[in-house]
């Protein structure tokens, strides 16, 4: 089995670090960085460096670099295209998710661990929780895993 593609995002792309990483990639995303040090990480680490910027993208190219140039606010596109030329799976599976906000892997945990950190109702409901063990955000299969898991399928279809 091929190492999974690791990245690096521009300030431009926040977004689809977030959810890249909620797909389990390691996305390396910090807003500030300029194109200097994009381009130096990335050829440093080896990285697919992910861009908006279509002339950092060219400066990227010219120096042999992994790229990949994506169009800003549409994740959608952007996701589809990285299935097709990275194999970027298109799937949740919280055993293989990252933190959106920090990268950090992602840690089941039981419903005592959380109990003081997650709403009561949410207590009762839920039976399976994750929590990064970087930022200490809680995770559950909530509303939202839903719309994620939808967004997810109109994109591997094509919608």
């Amino acid at each position: 089995m091929k190492d999974k593609p690791k990245f690096l995002a521009d300030g431009m792309l926040g977004d689809l670090a977030r959810w890249l990483r909620m797909l389990g990639y390691d996305v390396k995303y910090e807003a500030e960085m300029s194109d200097e040090e994009l381009l130096a990480e990335a050829a440093r680490s080896g990285r697919i460096l992910l861009t908006g910027d279509v002339e950092l993208y060219r400066r990227a190219s010219r120096k042999a670099l992994k790229v990949f140039l994506a169009e800003v606010g549409d994740r959608n596109s952007a996701l589809r295209r990285l299935n097709q030329r990275f194999g970027v799976r298109l799937t949740l599976n919280p055993k293989l998710s990252r933190c959106p906000l920090c990268n950090t892997p992602l840690t089941p945990v039981g419903r005592r661990e959380v109990s003081a950190m997650v709403p009561p109702a949410v207590l009762r409901r839920k039976r399976r929780f994750w929590v990064c063990r970087g930022c200490g955000k809680v995770y559950w299969r909530g509303s939202h895993w839903d719309k994620i898991k939808e967004v997810l399928r109109k994109v591997s279809s094509g919608g």
